[in-house]
């Protein structure tokens, strides 16, 4: 795998959360070009669209060879899945869970619908690989999450443009504790801290109040689950 090798390239996911900042940075040691994909769909939380070219700006001065390595940064506008959406990540509704035993934080066909978007970016971009932050482990049981759909996704997408592409999930079988642990075994106290202060995974979008492990309502489950591993994470560090 050489600098000019782009068949060798990734293309990863990142929407500006701990899970796809993690995953960037993963990438960044292992693939000799990078580039991001982010997709604005009317999120309730866009605010995590605002602090994505923060994170980028951060991770290329962590690292002389990410500088180098870490490519353009691809934004899609699909706000129509937005439009057809009744959930609690694309209305302000309750986030609760839904008679389907799916949190109303679900937003069917969402991941589908970025990879097929990551396909077509990454074919046209000659990026061979795609990475992303899906976890199996630690999650809110999400379908399009399952290790299952990701395989699936790897064959249609590599079927449908008769071009392999390899789809990466570095997270899938570890949780949030392990994610924040393989940031610092990554790049060491200043990725865990970028990952804490940059970082942004709340449903509800809140950027005002500032944990120990982030930024958040607090409350929500995406807050809560960082919130957990952070104290996993934490405590096995003493």
């Amino acid at each position: 795998m050489t600098d000019h090798d782009t068949s060798e390239g990734a293309l990863v996911l990142f929407s500006g959360g701990q899970d796809s900042a993690v995953s960037l940075a993963w990438a960044l040691t292992r693939f000799p070009r990078v580039e991001t994909i982010g997709f604005d769909y009317g999120q309730r939380h866009h605010i995590e669209l605002t602090v994505r070219p923060g994170i980028l700006e951060r991770l290329r001065a962590l690292d002389p060879k990410w500088k180098t390595r870490l490519g353009e940064d691809h934004v899609v506008n699909i706000d129509s899945l937005g439009q057809i959406s009744e959930t609690a990540l694309t209305r302000t509704t309750q986030i609760e869970m839904t008679a389907s035993g799916l949190p109303s934080t679900f937003v069917p066909g969402r991941n589908l619908i970025f990879f097929a978007f990551a396909g077509a970016v990454a074919y046209r971009r000659g990026l061979k690989h795609i990475v992303a932050g899906m976890c199996e482990t630690d999650y809110s049981g999400y379908p399009d999450c399952r290790d299952d759909t990701i395989k699936a996704m790897q064959l249609a997408l590599s079927l449908g443009m008769d071009r392999r592409f390899v789809l990466h999930t570095p997270l899938m079988w570890i949780d949030k504790a392990a994610t924040f642990e393989l940031a610092e075994r990554i790049g060491g106290k200043a990725l865990a801290d970028l990952v804490i202060e940059e970082t942004h995974s709340c449903y509800i979008g809140d950027r005002a109040n500032k944990f120990e492990w982030g930024y958040g309502c607090g409350k929500c489950p995406a807050c809560q689950l960082r919130a957990g591993g952070y104290e996993k994470y934490k405590a096995g560090r003493k």
